[in-house]
């Protein structure tokens, strides 16, 4: 359009309208704008946070599919909400979804072909095996550089125990956390599917947030930046009040470990009432409860950064409560009001009433690598490394402690609560995925059926990570529609948990007098991809045997 016709239609004159496009023709001839400086500041903090990340995984070679029509048959299912298995069945998946399940027969009669499923382009021969929804771990970290140092380690001992979802809180670094999920959920890697939750003021670089406003703004940050959560400790109650709330808003999770450092002021009643969806360990639970004190009474010379100390002492609070009193009941109605979860995480403190049972645990030798193995070690240096001087008086504190531990979870259970398996593995002699199968069998030790101890470890987990969004779950159950995250295991779980273990169980043969092997997960089906188990092991076992080798051992 010519400078004439634009005065016309904007009644502006023809020299404003040259001037208009003089000004615009050198607007777009000046250089941009350089980009602002990084920040040193910035950046030390980021590299500091970055400094302990663990490799990438390297690209999946691992597992076969997702296949159009996969049908798994003959198999015994056990759906992820408690009930005791039912089969045969033939299950359905196409591509990453479970499209049919189909009840092709009754126990201990001749299946009848002309009700199965057709079609497959792939099959599993899984008759008189037993598949259940692949298990969610809600509380997990990835190795770090004196760890673990290739997060391959991590990923597959997880695959390989059936895990087919985990919760880092944090994995490791922010950029680390959101990279690797994001190739997880492409399956550009052989791991689990990743939920980031995150630890207040990690990825922006601009520090730990001190006051609310500043927190609120972190909140905003993480979110936008692709967090799905957050793992907080028992923080400042204003601090703790804004990062709840903004995350509720946000439609992000939260999960605490209410540290004793910060427990007096929040323990998990004023927590969960300030709206924490849920309590990890079990700091926060005792304080809640105590009949004479406010506060744990320490002894007068203890160092809470001295670790024998610190888990050693925490122990003695089971005698600072009074099961099923008033003020337990009243804490668990609390809790069950607020819809609050629990993650206890059993197994991560297991070593403290048995230390002998987990240095010696049968799986170190062949899939603890080296390094992780150097960190459990007793160390006044490494977290959870604090078996300096360790007593019997030490574990049978540790003994009582479960017992009253085990009968508030277990009456929280009873009354409708919802409680998650998780592990923390890493730490304590507690090596990952071996752990999970653990809490398990920590579940059914404090009063849990096997199917509500699965359904802990699938189900509930899977509602507790839906929760924040307010969306359908879409795994922890076999039913159509659901992803396929699946485990297929060749003997019974609900008889005896210890087959979910990746290495199966033990028992003696009586026909031929020997001890032999059985169960195990023969495959662990993530998003429809098939992962061979037993394979994954042997990787395990090689990435130990390449460390010792390099060390001039065999």
């Amino acid at each position: 359009m010519s400078p004439v016709a634009i005065s016309t239609r904007t009644g502006r004159t023809l020299l404003g309208a040259v001037a208009l496009l003089s000004a615009g023709s050198l607007h777009a001839q000046k250089k941009p704008a350089a980009a602002p400086a990084p920040d040193p500041a910035v950046q030390s903090r980021l590299a500091a946070e970055r400094r302990e990340d663990p490799t990438p995984a390297p690209a999946r070679k691992e597992g076969e599919g997702p296949f159009q029509r996969l049908i798994i048959r003959g198999v015994n299912l056990i759906d992820g909400y408690g009930s005791a298995p039912r089969g045969p069945v033939d299950v359905v998946v196409e591509g990453n979804r479970i499209a049919q399940i189909v009840s092709v027969g009754y126990p201990k009669v001749k299946i009848d072909q002309s009700k199965r499923p057709q079609g497959a382009t792939k099959e599993i021969d899984a008759n008189g095996m037993y598949l259940m929804p692949g298990l969610i771990d809600l509380h997990v970290h990835q190795g770090t550089q004196q760890k673990a140092p290739e997060s391959e380690y991590y990923n597959k001992l997880w695959l390989a125990h059936g895990i087919t979802t985990v919760r880092g809180v944090p994995f490791a670094s922010f950029e680390y956390s959101v990279k690797e999920r994001a190739r997880s959920e492409k399956n550009d890697i052989t791991a689990p599917r990743y939920v980031v939750y995150q630890r207040p003021g990690t990825g922006w670089g601009r520090g730990t947030p001190r006051t609310p406003e500043v927190a609120r703004e972190w909140v905003r940050w993480a979110k936008a930046n692709g967090a799905d959560g957050l793992k907080l400790g028992a923080e400042r109650p204003d601090l703790m009040q804004a990062y709840l709330d903004e995350a509720k808003k946000l439609g992000l999770g939260s999960t605490a470990h209410l540290q004793q450092g910060g427990v007096a002021q929040v323990n998990g009643d004023v927590a969960t009432a300030m709206g924490l969806e849920a309590i990890t360990h079990f700091y926060g639970i005792f304080e809640s409860m105590y009949d004479n004190h406010q506060v744990q009474p320490w002894p007068l010379d203890a160092n809470l950064q001295d670790e024998q100390t610190r888990f050693g002492q925490v122990a003695r609070q089971w005698s600072l409560v009074t099961p099923r009193s008033e003020k337990w009941n009243r804490f668990l109605k609390n809790l069950k009001d607020r819809d609050v979860t629990l993650d206890p995480t059993m197994t991560t403190y297991l070593t403290g009433r048995d230390v002998n049972h987990r240095m010696f645990a049968p799986w170190h030798e062949k899939y603890t690598i080296p390094t992780q193995r150097d960190f459990y070690l007793s160390n006044r240096e490494n977290h959870g490394a604090y078996f300096y001087d360790w007593t019997t008086a030490d574990e049978v504190a540790w003994k009582n402690f479960y017992r009253v531990w085990m009968m508030f979870l277990n009456d929280y259970k009873n009354m409708g609560g919802r409680v998650t398996a998780s592990s923390d593995a890493g730490f304590i002699w507690n090596t990952p995925g071996f752990s999970t199968i653990e809490e398990l069998e920590l579940l059914q030790e404090a009063g849990f059926y096997p199917g509500e101890a699965i359904r802990a470890g699938t189900y509930h987990a899977s509602v507790a990570l839906n929760k924040p969004t307010g969306l359908p779950i879409d795994k922890g159950v076999v039913e159509p529609g659901m992803l396929a995250d699946l485990v297929i295991v060749d003997a019974n779980p609900f008889a005896n948990l210890k087959v979910l273990y990746g290495t199966g169980w033990q028992r003696l043969n009586d026909e031929t007098g020997k001890v032999e092997t059985y169960g195990g997960v023969k495959w662990t089906i993530k998003d429809g991809i098939v992962f061979d188990a037993k394979k994954l092991l042997a990787d395990i076992e090689e990435m130990g045997n390449a460390q010792r080798r390099a060390r001039g051992g065999k």
